[in-house]
């Protein structure tokens, strides 16, 4: 009998203990989701020259780059580090399979192991992109600090081939990678997971925008 109550009060308790973990985290996820919202409704667009555009036009303009790359038989690369690598890849897989895009990502692991263990580490993305891309072609880099030198080292190569650039960047807001493109995305945040997401949201964003657009220019 006493052990029937002592089970029947454990099990209240860890019913408790179970109810309070679920209305605690609950909690915290609203402010998680919250806080990470406040990246993209603070997202900060800016062009070469540094002046400050405005959400809808600067994606407009990144739509319509995109648009004049596809129709000059141009390509789109895509680079990251990381996480950031795998978001490269995966949105150069949605922009080449749903967007109608010439779109790759210099992700391939034997290409990038023997140029950083050949040459050097800062190269692994400018090597490829001084074979494979040229003017007119448009390199888009994911980096959460904006500081990375091989992702700093890729866009100096971009700027000299005459490449469009388009830079996804936080952390702070003076990175280097907000200095060289022709629009720039800054996501002002301090935490890497946050940045990540922010910089996801927005390459969706931009695809399924030109894709809808592309879809909507065929049909006419």
């Amino acid at each position: 009998m006493h052990g029937a109550r002592r089970t029947d009060e454990a099990s209240h308790r860890l019913s408790a203990f179970r109810l309070e973990v679920k209305l605690r985290y609950m909690e915290i996820w609203d402010d998680y989701v919250a806080a990470v919202s406040v990246g993209l409704l603070n997202l900060a667009i800016t062009d070469k020259a540094g002046t400050t555009l405005a959400p809808a036009f600067g994606f407009r303009r990144w739509i319509e780059l995109t648009r004049n790359v596809h129709a000059g038989g141009h390509h789109v690369f895509l680079i990251g580090n990381g996480a950031s690598a795998g978001i490269a890849s995966h949105i150069a897989a949605d922009a080449c399979k749903n967007g109608g895009l010439r779109a790759r990502a210099f992700n391939d692991s034997a290409l990038l192991t023997a140029t950083a263990n050949d040459l050097s580490f800062d190269q692994v993305f400018a090597l490829p992109l001084s074979r494979f891309g040229g003017a007119g072609d448009m390199l888009i880099s994911i980096s959460s600090s904006g500081r990375s030198p091989n992702i700093v080292r890729a866009l100096e190569c971009a700027r000299a081939l005459g490449l469009w650039i388009v830079t996804l960047s936080g952390m702070d807001a003076d990175n280097p990678s907000r200095s060289f493109g022709d629009l720039n995305l800054y996501v002002s945040s301090g935490r890497y997971g946050w940045i990540e997401c922010a910089h996801q949201v927005v390459l969706h964003y931009w695809l399924d925008q030109y894709s809808a657009a592309a879809h909507e220019e065929n049909a006419l």
